[in-house]
């Protein structure tokens, strides 16, 4: 009976964190289409892209509601893009592994916004080639805020007062300072890379855009995690890039979003332990 009860709880718990990641992805498709418009993501509340009639709740389920209307407007029949139900289902399911991974804590609190920012993120960025600031600059205030919690701020003093400064090995002991070192770490070596290519090339390589989101990766996670995303970043960023300008026949000088790359690289970093350790990593320096 106990048995029982655990696996039912566990099947009620995955449900209702699959049914809130669909409805933060269906806020993510909000927040990509509004923010780079300038339009209030509060108000006014959702309407058709064609028709401009306001759309009503049971219209504006996620996921059941695409598939209930077969992807056409409920009023003018226009087509609705099929990434409004790909964009939720995908949130949906990123929640609901963050769940798992993380369980009910403040943890998964604050990755999910993490991870729902990167979602944003990816799209807007993908269409605009653009990364708000409205997205990067608070969310590294709240990576280093996380931190903050996760900080024994008895240790963090007594490393502070006891030598006048914090050794390298201390700072990436004790959550806070590691925050803060990923921030300077990460952005860094972002803005050294786009300097160094402005320099050489005598144009822009990288935005500030990108510089400002991996500040944010390193006010999440520290200077290693950091690193790690970086790393990773540049793998997939080469791969794929590689494919896409094959694929559409582009000049190698074609310019491609880098945002999609880091925040993939970071979700990676995330709940990729087990592909990491198939490439060898060890599993016990991450997440």
């Amino acid at each position: 009976m106990e048995n029982l009860f655990f696996f039912l709880n566990n099947i009620v718990s995955a449900i209702w964190f699959f049914i809130l990641g669909a409805s933060l992805g269906s806020f993510a498709n909000v927040c990509a289409r509004r923010i780079p418009a300038g339009i209030s993501i509060i108000s006014p509340r959702s309407r058709c892209t064609n028709c401009k009639t306001p759309i009503r709740a049971y219209y504006n389920i996620p996921i059941l509601s695409w598939i209930f209307l077969k992807g056409r407007c409920a009023y003018c029949k226009g087509d609705i893009s099929v990434e409004y139900p790909v964009v939720e289902f995908l949130c949906a399911v990123l929640v609901l592994l963050l769940y798992r991974e993380f369980g009910a804590t403040y943890d998964l609190f604050f990755y999910t916004a993490l991870c729902i920012a990167l979602v944003v993120i990816t799209l807007i960025d993908i269409r605009h080639m653009i990364i708000p600031d409205v997205i990067t600059l608070p969310g590294i205030v709240a990576g280093v805020v996380f931190n903050a919690f996760r900080t024994d701020w008895r240790e963090a003093t007594e490393a502070v007062f006891s030598s006048g400064m914090v050794s390298f090995p201390q700072a990436a002991d004790i959550a806070i300072f590691n925050s803060i070192g990923g921030i300077l770490l990460g952005g860094g070596t972002f803005l050294l890379i786009a300097m160094v290519y402005r320099a050489i090339r005598k144009k822009e390589g990288m935005g500030m855009g990108d510089v400002k989101l991996v500040s944010m990766l390193g006010a999440f996670f520290g200077m290693w995690g950091v690193l790690v995303v970086i790393f990773l970043s540049s793998i997939l960023g080469t791969l794929i890039g590689l494919l896409v300008i094959i694929l559409r026949k582009k000049d190698p000088g074609y310019a491609i979003a880098y945002g999609p790359f880091l925040s993939l690289a970071a979700i990676l970093y995330l709940l990729g332990n087990d592909l990491l350790l198939v490439a060898g990593i060890n599993i016990g320096l991450f997440g």
